[in-house]
């Protein structure tokens, strides 16, 4: 009892304290739970007014609220009670002040209490959606029997039903709960969703507010329907994506009209705000590789009208840099299809080696749907390539320069090749910058020279495979896999030119080594490039504490100078831990790469590398 009452008094301290400050000066620094094993501990976290401060000096700071934490403790039991624990309730909490009495340690204690069970779930009613469909809802559904009943879940379940009830033509149906406890036990619950479906309805007449300089014409080429089709609601949220997808309104709706009665043939309506067609965007950055980066992009959206695409983007880094501009005319004859034109001039930096690639690429692309496209292109380039003066010096290097068709007085390649080239995509990632689930699948081949003209002649072809599996709640298991081969006409290497050769190394790819130096060596000792390449990495990606996250990374990958030439038994391999920073713009990384097979006679600029580890900071995922 005496222990109870210092700690009363305390508590009573703690809040006395907070209550007379003028400011907030008492920092949550920790809040922990007993007893929650039924829910997910950082979600009911997340649910409460009362956060602890960041770790980091930068970071956000959270102030004690007396208020705000006994509006937090009935939180606590409406987060369970949805969750299908009426009976949990707060058994005792302790808020500790440290020994500065500047910060706090929040802990609650929870007793859960038994759930609500779902015993059964039944659809009343559903005939008008084919049967393999409602199979396949009641396969993927997050309603479960046997689970405790989770009010988002049902809710989210009565969407589920709705939403393919509007995907088959009736735009008017609805979907009622009729939730029953007592089956078996008292704590059975039996849910069953009644559906009234409504009148089945086509899609009506198509108005276009809002638009400006953009005409009616091009917004109604993105239709995803036309009238007479029958209603669908995934056609028009595909039509709001494409455009969106345009680039040119700030602002899509597409909607069915309210109209007093329910017609057979309901008209919809696109409203659209357009957004500025003229944009000027500068960057810049620093990593371990590239150091200082600055880019510069200017875009024209709506270019000469029709939706067209022109724009201009600049770089310069100490990796590459150059001038590209690109013009794209989308709707190329027919939805889905579109048309770019572009050129570019552009330096790229390796060890010891320069290249520059001038010239012209036209591509045509289908896009089949949001996830999967694929291209065909034909270009044609001059390419460039010349040893740095430093390295010219190095006579050792006189037979590996005219291996790969270097002059070796000279240091110096020039030729051009024209290029005919597929390309496809599969990707179902849920995120661009920072996937945490699906897939991504890419595939690219291109031919030069041999019946086209020019000095190069050889064939390619590479593909990358990228997998995100969600472990639980927190992790992420990533991983990504890469292969390439290059096949020079009649095995001439002098056929292949040298800005195509394969490397490997770097903050993306095997990170126990520096940009580029995964590769065949010269007599001295400096990556050469190869023919074949072969590159794997796995991730381990973990939430840490507020925005900071961690990885473990296993890579591995050889290139190989010969085509077809990889060995899997041949591999260089690097491990290593990292930390990830999220920001608007994706995380800023940080990783060190220890190698577990070093690379004998490696020379970077030049000179012996004995160190067997690399430190990589940029931003934005490894892949």
């Amino acid at each position: 009892m005496r222990c109870r009452a210092i700690r009363f008094l305390l508590l009573g301290a703690v809040f006395t304290a907070a209550a007379c400050n003028d400011q907030d000066t008492i920092k949550v620094r920790r809040i922990s739970f007993n007893g929650v094993n039924a829910v997910d501990k950082s979600q009911l976290q997340k649910a409460l007014a009362t956060q602890p401060s960041s770790i980091l000096p930068w970071g956000k700071k959270n102030y004690f609220d007396r208020t705000k934490f006994d509006t937090d403790l009935s939180r606590i039991k409406t987060f369970y009670a949805n969750r299908g624990y009426p009976d949990a309730r707060i058994t005792s909490f302790d808020v500790k002040l440290n020994s500065k009495q500047d910060e706090v340690d929040v802990t609650v204690t929870v007793s859960e209490g038994e759930p609500i069970r779902i015993a059964s779930v039944r659809f009343s009613g559903f005939d008008a959606i084919p049967p393999e469909h409602l199979r396949t809802i009641r396969e993927n559904m997050p309603l479960k029997a046997g689970q405790a009943r989770d009010r988002q879940q049902v809710v989210a379940t009565q969407e589920l039903v709705l939403n393919e009830l509007r995907d088959h033509g009736y735009p008017y149906a609805k979907v009622a709960i009729d939730e029953h406890l007592g089956g078996r036990t008292s704590r059975d619950a039996e849910i069953t969703f009644n559906a009234e479906p409504g009148k089945l309805v086509h899609f009506g007449q198509v108005s276009v507010a809002g638009n400006q300089s953009v005409s009616d014409r091009v917004i109604q080429r993105e239709l995803a329907y036309q009238p007479g089709d029958l209603y669908r609601r995934s056609l028009i949220q595909d039509t709001q994506r494409r455009l969106y997808g345009m680039e040119l309104f700030q602002f899509v709706s597409v909607q069915p009209l309210e109209v007093s009665e329910q017609p057979e043939n309901l008209p919809t309506r696109v409203s659209v705000a357009e957004g500025k067609h003229q944009r000027v965007n500068f960057s810049g950055g620093y990593g371990s590789e590239e150091r200082a980066r600055v880019d510069t992009e200017y875009r024209h959206l709506n270019f000469m009208g029709g939706a067209r695409m022109a724009t201009v983007h600049a770089r310069w880094s100490s990796l590459d840099r150059g001038v590209r501009a690109e013009l794209n005319q989308p709707y190329f004859f027919a939805p889905h299809f579109s048309l770019s034109v572009s050129a570019q001039d552009w330096y790229t930096y390796t060890p010891g080696y320069r290249s520059d690639v001038t010239g012209g690429k036209v591509m045509l692309t289908h896009r089949a749907s949001a996830a999967t496209s694929w291209s065909v292109f034909m270009s044609s380039e001059r390419q460039t390539s010349t040893v740095a003066t430093d390295v010219l010096g190095d006579l050792k290097l006189r037979n590996n320069l005219i291996a790969i068709g270097l002059d070796p007085t000279t240091g110096f390649q020039q030729g051009t090749a024209t290029i005919v080239g597929f390309d496809a995509q599969h990707s179902t990632a849920d995120n661009l910058l920072n996937a945490t689930r699906g897939y991504q699948v890419s595939f690219h081949i291109e031919q030069a020279g041999r019946f086209l003209p020019g000095t190069f002649s050889y064939w390619l072809i590479s593909g990358d495979a990228r997998h995100y599996l969600p472990i639980g709640t927190r992790l992420v298991w990533a991983n990504r896999a890469q292969a390439g081969n290059i096949d020079p006409t009649n095995g001439d290497q002098t056929l292949v030119p040298f800005a195509k050769k394969y490397f490997l190394g770097g903050a993306t790819s095997i990170r126990g080594w520096g940009r580029y130096e995964v590769a065949p060596l010269s007599d001295s000792g400096l990556p050469v490039g190869g023919d074949s390449m072969f590159a794997f990495t796995s991730e381990l990606r973990a939430p840490l504490v507020g925005n900071l996250g961690g990885v473990l990374f296993l890579d591995g990958g050889t290139v190989e100078p010969d085509p077809w030439g990889v060995r899997l038994h041949d591999l260089n391999y690097s491990i290593g831990p990292g930390l990830r920073y999220q920001t608007p713009i994706g995380p800023i990384r940080f990783d060190v790469g220890f190698q577990l097979r070093p690379i004998p006679g490696l020379a970077v600029n030049g000179t012996p590398e004995t160190r067997h580890w690399r430190i990589h900071f940029s931003i934005g995922q490894a892949f």
